[in-house]
């Protein structure tokens, strides 16, 4: 290397940079330390002389990039990675160093995301230490290792997405792919509690599909699983994102209508026992549905559902296929 091309300070800055690195090595190879961790995704040890912003690395950690050799610079710096991070993570590995170096932290260790050759990102966790400081205590070197976690984060959401559908799936209702019994009551719970801190209106819709037993004893129990998968598709279809559609039991279902008045409700009900008769009025065994409404009042949910249930058994009572 010409070193005629530099000034004298810079020159002391790059001899005290290697007489530090020389110092570093030599403490890990007594201590048995270098690069001797079993760790997937090593990308080897990294180097920083503070005073001359003189980086010091393992040429793992750019190929890993997909960065040839030949395309790192003579002299890197510190910046030469941190302006490859993601824009999200930045400010956060900034102030991890920040703090390590103002002696908050006794490490320095952070998780990010960093940008390949190919703009696409992978998942680095560095961790260092400040090995030597000046007379006044002002940090001087920093010494680290560098892992690649990219397969370990695409597991972990891989693993976060499989328990995100088991979640759902054991919220669901395994026939209709609406929510289950537990879950729509566990729903009415919650907002019976905002409707008590609120003052909201909150109104429940049970509903019966009438002389169910006929469908299945006439047509067989494939061709009453399709209608009442039918059947959810209409509850789904007529509420709002917000509310809550469950099969409460055999042939039973419930709506939890949020912000709903009474009015509202009987509405939403009326257009839903329309609807499933308009279905299946020219089916060789028709269907219909009665449904009893009822607005939560701040009683107990068991209550409340009993209420509904009472003007579900009235609108039986009256001839069915009708709301109550």
């Amino acid at each position: 290397m010409d070193y005629s091309q530099f000034d004298k300070d810079t020159l002391i800055q790059m001899l005290e940079n290697q007489e530090s690195l020389n110092r570093q090595l030599l403490r890990e190879q007594e201590n048995e330390t270098t690069l001797s961790f079993p760790w997937a995704g090593n990308l080897g040890r990294w180097y920083w002389h503070i005073p001359s912003n003189h980086l010091t690395f393992n040429p793992k950690k750019m190929t890993a990039l997909g960065y040839s050799k030949d395309s790192i610079p003579k002299h890197p710096t510190y910046q030469l990675f941190t302006d490859k991070l993601h824009p999200d993570d930045y400010e956060d590995v900034m102030e991890a160093m920040r703090e390590h170096l103002r002696g908050d932290k006794p490490v320095y260790e952070t998780i990010y995301r960093i940008k390949t050759k190919d703009g696409d990102y992978k998942w680095y966790h560095d961790r260092g230490k400040i090995t030597e400081r000046s007379n006044d205590g002002k940090p001087l070197f920093l010494a680290g290792i560098v892992f690649d976690i990219t397969k370990q984060k695409v597991m972990e959401k891989e693993l976060k997405e499989k328990n995100r559908r088991l979640e759902d799936l054991s919220r669901k209702d395994g026939l209709t792919d609406i929510l289950n019994h537990k879950s729509v009551i566990e729903g009415l719970e919650e907002h019976s509690k905002t409707h008590s801190l609120e003052n909201r209106p909150l109104s429940i819709v049970l509903f019966d599909l009438d002389d169910f037993k006929s469908i299945n004893d006439q047509l067989g129990h494939v061709e009453g699983d399709n209608r009442l998968r039918a059947v959810a598709d209409i509850l789904r279809a007529n509420s709002r994102e917000q509310d809550m559609v469950g099969r409460y039991g055999g042939e039973e279902f419930m709506c939890v209508l949020t912000d709903t008045t009474y009015e509202d409700a009987l509405t939403f009900a009326r257009r839903v026992r329309q609807e499933v008769e308009n279905t299946f009025k020219d089916e060789t065994v028709p269907l219909t549905i009665s449904g009893g409404v009822h607005l939560y009042d701040g009683e107990k949910v068991s209550e409340a559902i009993h209420k509904a249930d009472m003007k579900l058994y009235e609108a039986k009572e009256k001839g069915k296929n009708r709301i109550e």
